[in-house]
């Protein structure tokens, strides 16, 4: 069992083999025939018509507030203080770290909020900027999700289910409809730390990873201190042309392991070595932004130069829209208010604001806002009552997936409007008549969205439909949308 040469021939076991019949010669072949459009022709026929090309999704982790920022209740100040249990059924599950608690006081906002827009949608005095765009997006009120902790919840927006190792969204994009760049990866992924908590929620690879799917679709993340990305750049010493040759080496190595052996997975080392080869010069050209007017630097705010910035990863998710990689994750981490709300949030606003708003007025200038979906928004909602002692100058909110906030904008997105309401204590969904529903992913609601409806709904301005996008794995078929999902038709122009 020692001999190299009898454990090579192991690896053509049973798994092997079903890999092989599953989703690789067979695969391999007929991609080869339909070249680059293969993952779209997977999706089947009749597929919707594509609104968008790519996607950038600025995900602030940890769940702002939407009380404080996009879903104003007069009631809450009204009754700042009282028990919510007064008021409205509280039925949520709570968390560990508020279910001991004894008294549930109601936290009005400490924030004005004003109306803006031709549509006349009400944000928050902390979001000037995106208020700025209010005529250019379309905020949800009716989100909803069903997972209740950070991991979870996270998890869930980013793969459709809560539990790890499923695709990522951005991973989908990639196997089903492939890179419009060959210089560039299909998936980028970006991290940026708020000043509101900089040390909270930790945030794992597996957010942009591929699960089950070739681990060519996986989000290749550029890092905010050193090379942009890890392991691109030549040794001391080592020239191009040493780089090219070695490469040319590996490959026919490689090849012939893949002759041998026919694992999807050698193909695709064989195919990412050749593309960092080629990001070593399409990088520093991307990442190189001496050649950005200043006005347009100025628009994105003064941190836009230092990198790792939430303003910086912004101005980036523009120049890598434009050279056309389909999906751009932004994750901007700090957002989790449990205790001194009114300290953190300002700061934590203070650094999304601006560029988030830069970044689809910076879209529309340049044509590409039409074709670019840019959605916005945490993994859950905040509670209207406080964690722990409210003070009058203090408050803070824990998880409430029942209802949030979230907004989106380009790509065939209805442009300044407002979908879904909530009640007067921002507790729970209230459907258009105004009467209180409780929303289950197996039971559809047209004015309530579940995170699945939401993953259908931004596949559909992609041209992709939802139920069709799968990949066998475990003997079953998996897909982002799991066995839910409706597309929230109201939103979309």
């Amino acid at each position: 069992m020692n001999d190299p040469f009898s454990q090579a021939e192991l690896l053509a076991n049973r798994r092997h083999f079903f890999g092989k019949s599953a989703s690789g010669i067979g695969v391999a072949a007929l991609a080869s025939m339909l070249g680059d459009s293969f993952g779209a022709s997977k999706l089947a026929s009749p597929a919707p018509a594509p609104k968008a090309k790519r996607m950038i999704y600025l995900f602030q982790s940890g769940a702002p507030s939407p009380q404080d920022l996009f879903d104003y209740k007069p009631e809450l100040q009204k009754n700042h203080g009282k028990e919510l249990s007064d008021f409205v059924k509280t039925s949520q599950r709570k968390t560990g770290m508020t279910a001991g608690q004894k008294s549930f006081p109601i936290a009005g906002t400490k924030y004005k909020f004003k109306k803006h827009g031709r549509a006349g949608t009400e944000i928050s005095e902390l979001l000037p900027h995106i208020s700025g765009i209010a005529d250019d997006i379309c905020l949800v009120k009716s989100m909803y999700t069903e997972a209740i902790n950070h991991d979870p919840a996270i998890t869930f927006f980013q793969s459709g289910s809560q539990i790890p190792g499923r695709p990522s969204l951005g991973a989908w994009l990639s196997y089903g409809l492939g890179s419009e760049n060959k210089n560039l990866p299909d998936f980028v992924s970006m991290v940026s730390r708020g000043t509101g908590r900089p040390n909270c929620q930790p945030l794992y690879d597996r957010l942009w990873g591929s699960g089950f799917l070739p681990t060519k679709h996986a989000g290749v993340k550029f890092m905010s201190v050193g090379d942009p990305v890890l392991y691109l750049s030549n040794p001391d010493g080592f020239s191009p042309s040493a780089r090219r040759k070695m490469l040319d080496d590996l490959a026919e190595l490689n090849e012939k392991k893949l002759a041998e052996f026919s694992d999807p997975e050698i193909d695709t080392r064989i195919q990412q070595y050749e593309l960092a080869y080629r990001m070593q010069t399409s990088v520093p050209e991307l990442t190189d932004i001496s050649d950005e007017p200043e006005s347009i630097l100025q628009m994105y705010g003064p941190e836009v130069k230092k990198r790792g910035t939430y303003a910086y990863n912004c101005l980036m998710a523009r120049r890598l829209a434009e050279r056309d990689v389909r999906f751009i994750q932004l994750y901007h981490m700090g957002w989790d208010q449990h205790f001194t709300l009114p300290r953190q949030l300002p700061g934590q606003c203070y650094d999304a604001d601006q560029p988030s708003a830069a970044l689809v007025k910076d879209l529309k200038m340049r044509g590409l806002l039409e074709d670019t979906l840019v959605v916005w928004g945490g993994e859950f909602g905040r509670t209207s009552y406080c964690q722990g002692k409210l003070t009058r100058n203090n408050y803070g909110r824990d998880h409430h997936p029942r209802c949030f906030s979230l907004w989106a904008a380009g790509g065939g997105i209805k442009p300044g409007t407002t979908f879904g309401q909530t009640d007067e204590y921002c507790y729970d969904i209230l459907d258009r008549n105004g009467a209180p529903i409780h929303p289950h992913p197996t039971k559809y609601h047209k004015d309530a969205v579940h995170v699945h409806d939401l993953h259908a709904t931004l596949l559909h301005q992609l041209g992709i439909d939802h139920t069709k996008l799968t990949y066998k794995f475990q003997g079953r078929q998996f897909r982002l949308t799991d066995v839910h999902g409706h597309i929230v038709k109201d939103i979309l122009s």
